[in-house]
């Protein structure tokens, strides 16, 4: 009766990923387990106007390694396609969101981002605000990084909450994107993993998050899934 209580209890999704899983493997299952405990939604990358894929796929990468659940991109001028020989499958584990309806979707991004309680920063080595060691977290952060011929837009730069840049002492003025963003995220991830703040999940995001892997992994699962809902 305890047990008919619980299932009943469960939201619809929790209900589904409990019959996704046992389709699993045992191995894989276990590296789900693994890799959602790090997983994060407390700080965020955008990209704006990113022309060369392999640049933005390597960036992509990064923030499966380090944990970054969501990537925003602004496609104003180009449209980004995932490279999949430098992406190596990491764009299947992370949430892409791209911004391409309007006039000027990198206004329409840092709104969408500042109303989840985002404060944005621009990456850029020519504004002395703070370094990357020192960016404040205790809000939600999202980064944003531009092209490394051109840098971040002048829209982006006059709507960012502040700017963020990456500590160098040689000739050289800027780095690879792919690099700038690697960087800052072990930085940030690093820092974040020591403090007292609830970077994790929430019990509704993890769920979420585990049901579109299950998804990706389960075969036929549309079908399984289909019917378990019209059970």
């Amino acid at each position: 009766m305890r047990e008919a209580f619980l299932f009943y209890s469960m939201t619809k999704q929790e209900q589904l990923l409990d019959h996704l899983l046992p389709f699993v493997t045992e191995n894989k299952r276990g590296l789900f387990e693994r890799i959602i405990a790090e997983r994060t939604r407390h700080v965020t990358v955008v990209l704006e106007d990113i022309f060369q894929p392999h640049n933005a796929s390597a960036v992509l990468r990064s923030c499966d390694v380090f944990g970054i659940q969501d990537v925003h991109i602004i496609e104003n001028n180009y449209a980004y396609n995932v490279n999949p020989k430098v992406v190596m499958g990491a764009s299947k584990w992370i949430d892409l969101h791209k911004y391409n309806k309007l006039e000027n979707n990198t206004v329409d991004c840092i709104n969408t981002l500042k109303n989840q309680g985002f404060k944005v920063y621009a990456t850029t080595p020519h504004t002395d605000d703070c370094l990357v060691s020192s960016l404040p977290l205790n809000d939600k952060v999202a980064l944003m990084f531009g092209t490394e011929q051109y840098g971040l837009s002048e829209v982006a730069m006059e709507h960012a909450d502040g700017f963020v840049k990456i500590p160098m002492y040689g000739f050289t003025e800027s780095l690879n994107i792919s690099v700038s963003a690697a960087i800052s995220l072990y930085e940030i991830s690093k820092r974040l993993k020591e403090s007292d703040i609830n970077w994790q999940l929430s019990p509704q995001e993890r769920t979420e998050i585990l049901l579109k892997w299950c998804r990706k992994v389960v075969k036929s699962a549309d079908l399984i899934e289909k019917e378990f809902m019209a059970s």
